[in-house]
C-alpha cells in the first residue's frame, strides 16, 4: 500500500509538471510576474519529483531501433562513467574488423577501460556462420566475466541485440547473465531488433528512429568520426 501510494504521488507530480510545462514561449502568460509565478511553481514541483525518487540501483539500458546512434549513446555513458573515476568494460559482438576512433580516444583511460572487439564484421563480410557463432559465444563468456565483476560500474554489450536477432545467442542466456551483476552495476545493450523479453526486463529503452540517412539517400560513404 505504501509503495502504491508513493507511485501514485509521483504520477500526480509528473502530471502537474506536464501541465505547468517547460516555460519559454510555450507558457500562456504574457505578463512577467505571472510567468515568474508559473516557473516558481514548476521549480517547486520539480524539487518534489526529485525528492520522491531516491532509489539507487544498477540499470539495464537498451538502445535499439533502425536509426543511427545506438553505440554512440552507450559510449556517451562510457565516457561519463570513466569521468567519475569508475571502471568500465566494453564487449563488441559483431564489430571487430576495424579499430574505431572511440577505441583509440578512450585508450587514454588506461586500465580503467577494458575494450574487446570480438567480432569480425558483418555476416556478409565473414560469410562463415559457424565461425560467427563461435566468436559470439566467446564474446558472451567474456561479457559474463565482466557482468559478475564488482569492480566494473558499467558494462557495454555492443551489438548483442544483433547477435540475438541472428540466433547466435538465446535471450534466456542474456537475461540470466544480467542477474550476475552486483547490485549497482549498470549494463547497456545495443543493436537493432532487441527482443521483447529483453525490452520487458530493461529499466530504460530508447529506440532510435531512422528518418534520413546520407548513405541511403545521397550515396555518402562511411566517414571517419561519424561511422567509425
Amino acid at each position: 500500500m505504501i509503495e502504491r501510494s508513493a507511485s501514485a504521488a509521483g504520477e500526480g507530480l509528473d502530471a502537474l509538471a506536464a501541465e505547468l510545462g517547460p516555460g519559454g514561449e510555450l507558457a500562456p502568460e504574457r505578463d512577467a510576474e505571472a510567468y515568474r509565478r508559473r516557473m516558481a511553481r514548476r521549480q517547486e514541483v520539480q524539487r518534489q519529483r526529485v525528492g520522491e525518487r531516491s532509489l539507487e540501483k544498477g540499470l539495464v539500458l537498451v538502445f535499439t531501433g533502425d536509426g543511427k546512434g545506438k553505440t554512440t549513446a552507450a559510449l556517451g555513458l562510457v565516457l561519463r562513467t570513466l569521468g567519475h573515476g569508475e571502471q568500465v568494460a566494453v564487449v563488441q559482438f559483431i564489430k571487430g574488423g576495424w579499430q574505431p576512433g572511440e577505441a583509440k580516444a578512450l585508450a587514454l583511460f588506461g586500465d580503467a577501460l577494458h575494450w574487446h572487439a570480438l567480432g569480425e564484421g558483418f555476416t556478409w563480410e565473414t560469410q562463415d556462420r559457424e565461425r560467427d557463432r563461435q566468436l559470439v559465444q566467446q564474446a558472451w563468456q567474456r561479457s559474463c566475466e565482466y557482468l559478475a565483476d564488482g569492480h566494473r560500474k558499467l558494462v557495454v554489450l555492443d551489438e548483442v541485440n544483433v547477435a540475438l536477432k541472428l540466433g547466435y545467442l538465446e535471450v534466456e542466456e542474456v537475461l540470466s547473465g544480467l542477474n550476475l551483476r552486483p547490485e549497482l552495476t549498470h549494463v547497456a545493450l545495443t543493436g537493432r531488433g532487441a527482443p521483447p523479453a529483453l525490452l520487458q526486463r530493461a529499466d530504460l529503452v530508447t529506440e532510435m528512429k531512422l528518418v534520413r540517412h546520407p548513405f541511403r539517400e545521397q550515396g555518402v560513404k562511411a566517414q571517419q568520426g561519424i561511422e567509425y
